[in-house]
């Protein structure tokens, strides 16, 4: 079995992040979101793994993965002109997928228990394909799917005006070697784009045997700012305190992980936090599900629910930082001083000042 992720979307909904860098590869819990995409399909015993990306992004995804050793990996990098769908791109990695299963996993998904169970579901049984689902309360922005009372899939339909279910599609599956037909036959969507949901339906059309399975846990598309805030939240929550960075005259508590080189001054951390090697918290209060990127800096300010990426600094704010992003090298800064009664909401793009 191989493994294909997709990365070749442009992140349109993620600017100004994603002026500056591929969407897949925006620190989740200061890892990149694609790091953990790559870790789960390794994970459920695939090692042969095929990336598909795009010309604006491309050598960027090359570069953050490798050659996939460390992961124990072989990546194989498949270029996509233009994303014209989910199925287009299974289309494009036709010779590197050949008659063999696959899984797919979109690059910019995150699950909490993995896809081990259910790959070897898959393996077990004798469908054709697998695909997971989550309830959601708006089913108009997904795939969804309709099934009978044996679990197998009868009818999908993408993006629906009116949605016969809230079982949404969320981004993993797994194919036989059929669904290539099923993509051959397919016409662009009112959207232009090469639909897997059609392709799926074409399967159940053609008496294949499609099956589903439910998402245990959580599960999130980081496709919006939102999105990242709560997946870094949803990740931060599974933390197990471990500090080997420098702290002094400071009070850490709960689950918070200090990484060497990173120093905590005079601070009051209070987690899940996680903090990067070579960060700085100087005089300040870093409050529940923050993530403070490699050499960043906070000094004399107080952060909340955030993100700061690598080399970001906040520092002498007035108010209390608050679900916000701050972007590589971004510096939000402040007269500093008095009391802090209000809350501030930052999202800015690397290499950004702002003061508040």
């Amino acid at each position: 079995m191989k493994g294909l992720i997709l990365s070749g979307g442009k992140g349109t909904r993620l600017r100004p992040f994603t002026f500056t860098r591929a969407k897949q590869l925006l620190p989740i819990a200061n890892k990149p979101n694609l790091y953990y995409v790559v870790e789960d399909i390794v994970s459920a015993g695939i090692d042969s793994i095929g990336v598909i990306v795009n010309p604006e992004t491309g050598g960027e995804i090359k570069a953050a993965l490798g050659d996939g050793s460390r992961w124990g990996a072989e990546f194989t990098f498949i270029p996509q002109q233009e994303p014209r769908g989910l199925a287009h791109a299974v289309k494009t990695a036709r010779r590197f997928l050949g008659d063999e299963p696959f899984v797919m996993y979109l690059g910019d998904n995150l699950l909490s228990g993995g896809i081990r169970e259910f790959v070897e579901d898959y393996r077990a049984g004798r469908c054709d394909a697998l695909i997971l689902l989550t309830p959601v309360d708006n089913p108009q922005q997904f795939g969804v799917a309709v099934l009978d009372e044996a679990g197998a899939v009868r009818r999908l339909v993408e993006k629906p005006t009116d949605p016969p279910s809230n079982l949404a599609l969320v981004g993993v599956y797994v194919f036989s070697p059929a669904v290539h037909e099923a993509i051959a036959t397919l016409a662009p969507s009112r959207r232009g784009e090469y639909e897997i949901t059609d392709a799926v339906q074409a399967m159940v059309d053609g008496g294949r045997r499609i099956e589903a399975r439910l998402v245990h846990g959580w599960w999130k598309d980081t496709g919006r700012t939102e999105d990242l805030l709560d997946a870094n939240r949803l990740v931060l929550s599974r933390l197990a305190r471990d500090i080997r960075g420098r702290v002094e005259t400071s009070d850490l508590v709960g689950e918070v992980v200090v990484e060497e080189g990173a120093s905590i001054l005079a601070s009051v951390v209070r987690g899940p936090v996680h903090i990067a090697a070579g960060a700085v918290v100087d005089r300040s209060y870093i409050g529940p599900y923050t993530s403070v990127g490699p050499n960043a800096r906070i000094v004399q300010s107080e952060v909340e629910y955030s993100i700061l990426f690598a080399d970001a600094e906040v520092r002498n704010l007035p108010h209390r930082l608050d679900s916000s992003v701050i972007g590589q090298g971004a510096v939000a800064r402040g007269a500093g001083g008095g009391l802090r009664k209000h809350v501030a909401r930052l999202v800015l793009g690397d290499i950004s000042h702002v003061e508040i």
